[in-house]
């Protein structure tokens, strides 16, 4: 089993999620972050005032599945939320030692 974890911009969450139910995935968290990597903010105009936005807002994708899944679920969300420019984030796979569903008690694979 893998976590995969991918940060995104905002607006292409619902393209991610879309192309992530093509694939049969049911179940993901969603969290509005804030960050920056290369990009490294950018300048805004308010009431006539300059100010650096430091930190961008984006999105963190958490889904746990199968180890057989991870490699269609990194190209289903990489293709869907690239933009071809700056900023468009990562994707981060991580190892799952165990799962439970609280619910049920199912445990490893039946739970997800």
């Amino acid at each position: 089993m893998k976590l995969v974890t991918a940060i995104i911009k905002p607006f292409k969450l619902d393209e991610v999620r879309a192309a992530l139910t093509k694939l049969g995935i049911n179940g993901m968290t969603v969290t509005e972050v804030k960050g920056f990597g290369r990009q490294k903010g950018h300048t805004e105009i308010y009431r006539g005032a300059e100010y650096t936005v430091n930190l961008l807002p984006k999105v963190k994708i958490e889904l746990a599945v199968s180890s057989a899944q991870a490699d269609g679920v990194i190209a289903a969300i990489r293709a869907a939320a690239n933009t071809g420019s700056i900023g468009d984030g990562k994707i981060f796979v991580s190892p799952i030692e165990s799962m439970v569903r609280i619910r049920t008690g199912e445990t490893a694979e039946a739970a997800l």
